[in-house]
């Protein structure tokens, strides 16, 4: 299926919001943004805060992120231009019984830290394309530090590399290779 997005500024009070409109068949929009109240099909993004920096990622994370991707409860975010990183916390529900954490709550987080580094321009992705993933060791008995470092920002695309690692020991528990279409 062919799905074309078209772009537009739109001013609403003091704010302006990026609209990303779905143009074929009433196609829903992509998971984790919220869709407004209304049946119209505009996704809303907070222009004021691109590019994304320590003072904004809160907003444009409650915003933006799945609420079931904010349960993982990431904090302490950190941005500079191109790189973001954030705390993974100890959390229960995120394991398995053997008491390692879930690769896919590892993934979801990693993804999340990743779309943030692509906002630390002006630009607004259309989402992540292509995730690949290497866990190096479980992830066990301890908070994870999680850091996206976006490796080239091109004309159709960006490509990040993100790196989760033990908080206490700083040893990598998993590595993955990111690509965003724009």
């Amino acid at each position: 299926m062919i799905r074309q997005v078209e772009n537009t500024m739109m001013p609403t009070g003091t704010r302006t919001l990026v609209t990303e409109q779905a143009t074929q068949n009433g196609a829903a929009p992509a998971l984790g943004v919220r869709r407004p109240e209304t049946n119209d099909m505009a996704i809303p993004v907070p222009v004021h805060c691109l590019p994304l920096t320590d003072n904004t990622v809160l907003e444009l994370y409650e915003y933006v992120i799945a609420p079931w991707v904010r349960m993982l409860d990431l904090r302490e975010f950190k941005v500079r231009p191109g790189i973001v990183s954030a705390m993974l916390p100890q959390n229960d529900a995120l394991k398995f019984s053997s008491g390692a954490v879930c690769g896919q709550a590892i993934m979801a987080a990693i993804d999340t830290v990743a779309s943030l580094s692509m906002a630390t321009t002006e630009r607004v992705t259309k989402g992540t394309v292509y995730q690949h993933t290497h866990f190096l060791r479980p992830a066990v008995n301890d908070d994870y530090y999680v850091r996206a470092e976006v490796l080239r920002f091109g004309r159709a695309s960006a490509f990040t590399e993100a790196r989760v690692s033990f908080a206490s020991t700083g040893k990598l528990v998993a590595h993955a290779s990111l690509e965003f279409a724009f």
